[in-house]
């Protein structure tokens, strides 16, 4: 039997490949969600002001139609807004792109931090904002990139040294394979035990264990 020994590069590329920031002035993300004091002291008074104004508007209401629905009515809360996607956070993707620019806050204007430079790499997204998605990769990193960036194709990367692909679910079946730690995989069904995968730049398909992968979550069934 043939078996192939399959390596790989690192995930990301770091400076000076990858140099942070490429001259762009440093963001202050928080400026998206933070408020000055004089905007929470405005706020605070427009709150009173409707909350005085509602008073006079339900006593107005039930001086005509009495009852307890139009009370309940009034207190009900706003529905939440769905995701821009409309998708699960978290969720698992992967990278479309061979480069794909990582952000320190979801929008162009933001410095670039890191340039991720592995197509198909595994990647869980973490956050949204309109068109922007955050994102975090294998080794913890996060960061901003734009959804045109992003594939739904679920990919994995092997996460231990010399790693078996077995020719079947079952510790004992005849060997395929081995890869390195760090070699991409795709995803075409997973179990409770075993993922199925396949590297198509050589060729090989087979079952590794799904615990020396990276890119699913425990428990989760995978369909191709």
């Amino acid at each position: 039997m043939a078996w192939h020994q399959l390596s790989s590069a690192p995930i990301i590329a770091e400076a000076p490949v990858c140099a942070r920031g490429r001259g762009f002035a440093p963001v202050d993300f928080t400026r998206l969600t933070a408020a000055r004091p004089s905007d929470r002291r405005l706020g605070m008074f427009h709150r009173s002001l409707s909350a005085l104004l509602g008073v006079f508007v339900i006593m107005a209401v039930a001086m005509i139609m009495p009852g307890p629905a139009t009370a309940q009515r009034a207190a009900s809360p706003p529905a939440a807004a769905d995701n821009p996607s409309g998708l699960p956070i978290p969720r698992w993707v992967s990278i479309r792109a061979k480069e794909a620019n990582l952000r320190t806050g979801p929008g162009a204007r933001y410095p670039i931090d890191w340039v991720l430079q592995r197509r198909s790499l595994p990647a869980e997204v973490v956050g949204e904002f309109e068109n922007w998605r955050q994102i975090k990769v294998q080794d913890g990193t996060v960061g901003w990139v734009h959804k045109s960036m992003l594939s739904g194709k679920r990919m994995a990367t092997v996460k231990a040294a010399r790693v078996r692909v077995l020719q079947a679910p079952d510790a004992d079946a005849p060997v395929a394979a081995f890869v390195e730690d760090g070699v991409i995989v795709a995803l075409e069904g997973c179990e409770a035990s075993w993922c199925r995968i396949a590297i198509s730049s050589h060729g090989v398909e087979g079952w590794i264990a799904r615990s020396a992968l990276w890119g699913i979550y425990d428990g989760e069934a995978v369909e191709r």
